[in-house]
């Protein structure tokens, strides 16, 4: 299982409250059969109407992978398809002052950590990322802090139930089915109506 404590990289910023899913990834992009090649195409329409412009598309920040946004991100549906883009554009971890709460549950369940602090931290932060890309950002999940070219330590929240799942790689229902093969393979041997085969 994939324990999360402590990713290293550096930041984007996205400005604006209320950024709803389906400016994340626009509705026309759901019908894919998986979510291969989702990444290319998170905040499509922003990305378009900003002519080139849109920090996702800026050649400074094409190897982040902390996002840094406002309040109320991830508003809207409940499209999985939102953190999926994001997570394959790059993005590791989101640093906010709030997220629409299936939002937050549909990135804990790819191991996609958000944490909040409040919205003079979040401006603070976002302005270094528009002044330097480049910042080192340290974003510490067990110590609940995110550091900055060791000049600047914040203090970040999320709930202990999903930190705790993150760290200990409990988030990852996939890799617990699979560590558990002796067992599943235990309790069919129990069950009449089925009989357990390898291939």
């Amino acid at each position: 299982m994939t324990q999360i404590r402590q990713i290293i990289g550096t930041g984007v910023t996205v400005i604006g409250n209320d950024i709803d899913t389906d400016r994340i990834i626009p509705a026309r992009f759901l019908r894919c059969v998986t979510f291969d090649g989702l990444g290319k195409q998170a905040f499509a329409d922003d990305r378009t109407q900003a002519q080139g412009k849109h920090p996702f598309d800026l050649p400074q920040y094409q190897n982040a992978n902390i996002l840094v946004v406002n309040n109320n991100f991830g508003c809207g549906s409940s499209r999985e398809h939102a953190p999926q883009a994001l997570a394959r554009w790059g993005i590791k971890a989101i640093i906010g002052e709030s997220f629409a709460e299936i939002f937050f549950g549909n990135c804990v369940a790819i191991g996609l950590p958000c944490v909040t602090c409040d919205r003079q931290t979040i401006e603070q932060l976002q302005e270094i990322l528009v002044t330097n890309p480049q910042t080192t950002i340290t974003f510490d999940l067990e110590a609940l802090q995110v550091s900055l070219a060791d000049s600047l330590t914040i203090s970040v929240m999320m709930d202990e139930g999903s930190r705790q799942r993150l760290l200990t790689g409990t988030w990852d229902n996939c890799s617990q089915l699979t560590s558990s093969l002796d067992q599943i393979k235990a309790t069919t041997t129990k069950l009449p109506y089925l009989q357990w085969q390898t291939s």
